[in-house]
């Protein structure tokens, strides 16, 4: 039916079928027949969420929260249309994201400035605004909790301004959206996982994310769960590729700042060589169009993003 990876400690993941198998994933926690999504996917992922509920022997009114690590319409997009589902859902979303939740316009025009308006209406489709009084402010430190299980929400900026990881009280395991990175499944070898930063634009800042990914390492998690894609474990060793990854393309950016008109190709070109070089080191076979197609849209957002951060 669908990808479907339950970790056995009332948190599961499955794929939101966003535009290519097990790119993006939803989590959701259950607490004696009480649910919280973690993020939402698109309006198209709808099907595999009541799906997931249904393997689950669970229906609409189980859920207690949808909960948003940022608004980024790969993570927020099928917000509207979750909540429109779920009579009982509260949606917890950082500060600044609950206006756009409430009112998507300025929301939509942002992602339409990077992507294109086509794409928007092609993959997010229509964006429902979701009542406010059904929203809930994720200030840093705020605790919900599901079925007496808590969930802490923690201010993790440095990919966006508007993110939040959760910190799930009875694993002691976060939940990190994109602060963490990325790490497909599809390249893990022997059992080892390869973590990558994103970039995307257009609020990455370098110092801000390595200081966000240290202050969720100092939590001591055993896993991360991140949305692209799924459970991360070995989180010391990550998190420690990824501050060194993270350094490694902000020079390589750096480098190309004053480079003009081919600024932008010329990133993109340095960040698919290094990619493939890290790849290797890690042990990965696939061949290298196996590789770069896998990578090709993180691989334009991060140089934009960069490029943006280059400017700033």
């Amino acid at each position: 039916m669908f990808d479907w990876r339950n970790y056995g400690n009332g948190i599961s993941a499955f794929d939101t079928g966003y535009v290519r198998p097990i790119l993006a994933a939803i989590h959701l926690i259950v607490e004696e027949d009480r649910v919280a999504f973690i993020d939402t996917g698109t309006n198209d992922s709808l099907p595999n969420v009541l799906a997931a509920l249904n393997k689950l022997g669970l229906d609409v009114t189980a859920v207690d929260y949808v909960i948003l690590t940022h608004i980024h319409l790969d993570h927020a997009g099928g917000a509207g249309a979750m909540m429109q589902a779920f009579p009982n859902a509260k949606l917890v979303v950082h500060p600044r994201g609950v206006r756009h939740m409430a009112e998507p316009s300025k929301l939509i025009a942002g992602v339409a400035a990077v992507y294109g308006a086509d794409y928007v209406e092609r993959v997010y489709g229509n964006i429902l605004p979701i009542n406010s009084e059904r929203i809930i402010s994720a200030e840093d430190g705020l605790v919900v909790k599901l079925a007496g299980r808590k969930l802490t929400c923690l201010d993790t900026p440095g990919h966006a301004k508007h993110h939040i990881a959760i910190v799930d009280e009875k694993t002691g395991d976060i939940f990190t959206g994109d602060v963490f990175g990325l790490s497909y499944r599809e390249l893990d070898v022997d059992g080892s996982q390869f973590i990558f930063p994103t970039t995307s634009p257009s609020q990455f800042d370098p110092e801000v994310l390595h200081a966000s990914i240290d202050r969720l390492l100092k939590l001591n998690p055993t896993a991360m769960y991140l949305t692209h894609y799924g459970q991360l474990n070995d989180v010391e060793l990550r998190g420690q590729d990824l501050h060194r990854r993270i350094d490694a393309v902000v020079k390589l950016a750096t480098a190309e700042k004053a480079t003009g008109e081919s600024r932008h190709e010329r990133i993109k070109t340095a960040l698919s060589q290094y990619l493939l070089s890290e790849m290797r080191n890690h042990g990965c076979t696939l061949p290298d169009k196996t590789l770069l197609d896998i990578w090709e849209g993180d691989i334009e957002l991060n140089a934009q993003g960069l490029g943006i951060w280059l400017d700033s």
